[in-house]
């Protein structure tokens, strides 16, 4: 297993909706991204960051989507989908698997910032190509599959309050 060394090429995938939900739900904050991005890089060669965002209707959100380029993090912007009977949907699951994938033969190490079950088959793929895949999320609401299955599994829980935003 490769370890984290200064000079390493790493590429961080944040799923901003499963970071959002559970910082929301588990201390009703919101995620500070800059310091998420600087615990993801870790002193490392940052080739690139992506943010998987959601739009919606109002377009209330293109202040944080601003935010989040001024730190160096691109955002990969879908709408907000919305089915009969009031069910909306945002899911980016395939979109950042794809990005993963993609860009995965310039990197040496791929951080996902989210700790949805889903992105198991993703980390196991990454791993047979001899990369090293680091995620980072809040433990509680966590995949405990994907956890086992990391090369090194961050919990911000363990620290949040250098993770979240002050109010």
């Amino acid at each position: 297993m490769i370890t984290k060394h200064f000079g390493q090429r790493v590429g961080v995938f944040i799923d901003v909706q499963n970071l959002y939900h559970s910082a929301k739900n588990l201390h009703n904050s919101k995620v500070n991204f800059g310091k998420i991005l600087d615990l993801a890089v870790s002193n490392r060669n940052l080739v690139r960051a992506f943010a998987y965002v959601v739009r919606t209707k109002t377009g209330e959100e293109k202040f944080f989507f601003d935010a989040l380029t001024k730190i160096g993090i691109e955002t990969r912007v879908k709408d907000l989908q919305e089915f009969y009977g009031g069910v909306k949907k945002g899911d980016w699951d395939v979109g950042l698997a794809i990005d993963a994938i993609r860009t995965s033969n310039n990197l040496d190490a791929v951080v996902i910032v989210s700790g949805d079950g889903d992105f198991v088959p993703l980390v196991e793929y990454l791993k047979n190509q001899g990369k090293r895949v680091e995620i980072i999320a809040f433990g509680k609401s966590s995949s405990h599959s994907l956890i086992e299955v990391a090369d090194e599994f961050t919990d911000l829980g363990k620290n949040y309050k250098k993770f979240l935003l002050k109010k």
